[in-house]
């Protein structure tokens, strides 16, 4: 009966600890309230838009999360950005900046990132559209998701499609996400092939009646094409995130066959 009690009591205060770390709020000065625990609690980590940000106050925050968490994520930066996170000089942390996407990835170099067997296809249909699909990628490998990317594959020249998307389907991917601009037609196509759910997102590479993505978005919105879920224009982080939470959610179930 004692160790019942004991048990239960451990279980109690290692369920209360997990509570307290997912609800963690790490204060910043004046600049933030920094959402430590996010991770823990969805699966995702915070990410921190660097776009209207000083480049020294963006640095104190990255600053501040390699400290509680051995890990930052900046998007919609530059080179200013890394610069002054450089500057830091922030023991055994390697910072890189991923000039396509705008994104920043610092880590301590003991951070460890754990695979979680999920498997994540990416396609554009053009050229232009790969920084959005850059900026997916590197949210779905820092969840741990496995990614394999096929770029300039729109329906201009839609033979350019097949090969890759069947490369996709024998691996087995979990989702696939679907870049596109112009009139933003490749995700209705691909989500009426496949047996996978698939994320169309629009970018604003476009120009003409329709402009910034604005056609886009409307023409994967008003798809005919069921299995397809749309994000908001040149949202990778976004696409990355739920394109993440899905395939980690395959992976579980796999494991547990």
């Amino acid at each position: 009966m004692v160790a019942r009690r004991e048990m239960a009591r451990f279980a109690r205060t290692r369920l209360n600890r997990q509570a307290s770390n997912m609800l963690a709020i790490e204060r910043l000065k004046h600049l933030a309230r920094l959402d430590v625990g996010r991770e823990l609690r969805k699966g995702l980590p915070e990410v921190v838009l660097a776009e209207g940000k000083d480049a020294s106050d963006v640095a104190d925050i990255v600053e501040a999360m390699i400290e509680r968490t051995g890990r930052a994520i900046v998007s919609r930066a530059n080179k200013d950005y890394l610069q002054k996170i450089r500057q830091k000089r922030l023991a055994k942390t390697h910072v890189r900046l991923f000039e396509k996407s705008g994104m920043i990835i610092a880590k301590r170099s003991s951070y460890g990132l754990k695979k979680s067997g999920g498997r994540v296809g990416l396609l554009t249909a053009g050229t232009s559209d790969i920084p959005v699909a850059e900026e997916a990628q590197l949210i779905l490998e820092e969840v741990g998701c496995e990614t394999r990317a096929f770029y300039d594959v729109g329906v201009a020249g839609l033979h350019r499609l097949f090969k890759p998307l069947v490369e996709l389907l024998r691996w087995d991917a979990d989702v696939i996400l679907v870049v596109a601009g112009r009139e933003g037609a490749l995700p209705t196509v691909v989500a009426g092939l496949v047996d996978v759910p698939v994320i169309g997102v629009p970018t604003s590479r476009s120009y003409g009646f329709g402009d910034r993505g604005i056609a886009a978005l409307a023409a994967m919105l008003q798809s005919c094409s069921l299995g397809l879920a749309v994000v908001n224009i040149d949202s990778g982080v976004g696409a990355g995130s739920i394109g993440g939470l899905i395939a980690n959610r395959a992976a579980k179930g796999r494991l547990l066959k």
